[in-house]
């Protein structure tokens, strides 16, 4: 039996998370499966990468693209043309993408346009093309036309996390996630909201399949390990006592004008409850921007500046945590999981169902509106845990099983 080359496509740290399971889950099939992970090198940092590597027991890639950073168009572009070189000599079956950062879009991009011609990826197109024409899903497209929106010779393009919308194209990565879905071939989502966007954009739904939420895998199977006691000991902490704060979009800590509102809001905070901060050295750099008195206010204050920490240790920060306040899409998945109250500083987000299940509320990045927000949670505090079907740690095994289904 023809094993199925897949090229596991990592960039940026919440990739990681998202491909462990699966990577560990192909390796239960080896006679089915080879997959073949690649990183980009989007986040190149070793000392936020590799920990994450270590942590989530990812051997070092098999190919390293080593991008670097740049401008959404530099980047993007830099790591379609070092992607084509190792599409072509390596010549994958399926292309396995997760989320929505410059990597994905630039890999869908370069598969899409591909040709491999070879025998193994046309056997593998034809029964991708006959198992969707065989599901009983209502869909305009008739199969005829399907055959034509697919080339016989380009990989199988397979996308997790499909479907999530913020509904604002301001935002570069929801530009990723759409024009990613229309170039998949295969589309997992994480809910039945994800699907029903999916449908309104006139994406044939034989192609979508509702999977649950990989990121509850990797937190599900690592959470014993996630300890943060070394940390709380340092700061002379108690568990539950505390915030946790995580920030790294460019509108909220890439100008003083921005960022000071915003800590300005946590040092109020901070005279409820300490506060923790793993912050990016990036965003360090402006502090000294922001004046001698208004750093000595946060130097007297409860807010813990810490250095960037790992899968682990951030983890059993988040479930000890009686607030966390971020910008992150993933900590809004994690924190809804765990049962945090979780408030998130942006005008929208991808994860729409989080704000339905009351576990995420949007807030405003101006000091007064985060910390009365904070406040509320903080007096309020029947936080509910999601109740989200498939969200239970066995997303990786349904797109496995399925794989094999499909094409072996």
């Amino acid at each position: 039996m023809t094993r199925l080359k897949t090229f596991l496509i990592v960039g940026a740290r919440p990739n990681f998370m998202k491909i462990a399971p699966l990577y560990r889950e192909m390796k239960q099939h080896p006679t089915a499966f080879e997959p073949v992970l690649v990183h980009t090198g989007q986040h190149y940092d070793e000392k936020m990468s590799q920990v994450f590597f270590d942590e989530l027991e990812l051997p070092k890639p098999d190919i390293y693209l080593g991008v670097g950073s740049g401008s959404h168009a530099v980047q993007t572009a830099e790591i379609m043309r070092r992607f084509e070189i190792e599409l072509m000599k390596h010549q994958p079956e399926m292309i396995l993408l997760v989320g929505d950062v410059n990597s994905t879009i630039a890999c869908a991009l370069t598969a899409a346009k591909s040709k491999i011609d070879s025998q193994a990826m046309r056997t593998f197109r034809r029964r991708y093309v006959e198992f969707i024409k065989e599901r009983k899903t209502e869909s305009p497209l008739s199969a005829a036309h399907l055959k034509q929106c697919h080339s016989p010779t380009a990989p199988i393009i397979a996308h997790i996390e499909a479907g999530e919308r913020s509904f604002d194209f301001g935002m570069p990565e929801e530009i990723n996630r759409v024009t990613t879905d229309v170039l998949s071939d295969i589309l997992f989502t994480t809910s039945v909201d994800s699907d029903a966007s999916l449908l309104a954009e006139g994406i044939d739904p034989r192609k979508t399949f509702c999977v649950g939420n990989i990121m509850i895998d990797s937190l599900q199977h690592y959470l014993s390990k996630a300890n943060p006691s070394e940390i709380l000991d340092n700061l002379n902490l108690k568990n539950t006592d505390y915030g946790l704060v995580t920030l790294h979009r460019p509108g909220n800590v890439d100008e003083p004008a921005t960022l000071k509102p915003i800590l300005s809001a946590l040092i109020r905070i901070s005279e409820r409850l300490d506060i923790i901060f793993p912050m990016h050295p990036r965003t360090r750099k402006l502090l000294p921007n922001l004046g001698k008195a208004f750093n000595e206010q946060l130097a007297t204050s409860r807010v813990h500046f810490i250095e960037p920490v790992g899968y682990f240790e951030f983890l059993g920060l988040q479930k000890s945590a009686r607030l966390i306040l971020t910008d992150s899409g993933g900590i809004q998945v994690e924190s809804s999981f765990l049962g945090v109250p979780c408030l998130t500083l942006r005008p929208n987000t991808e994860w729409q169902i989080t704000l339905r299940e009351g576990t995420n509320r949007l807030v405003a990045p101006e000091e007064q509106a985060v910390v009365t927000a904070a406040f509320h949670s903080l007096t309020n505090r029947n936080q509910p845990r999601a109740q989200i079907a498939k969200w239970d740690g066995n997303t990786s095994k349904r797109i496995v099983d399925l794989f094999i289904k499909i094409f072996l």
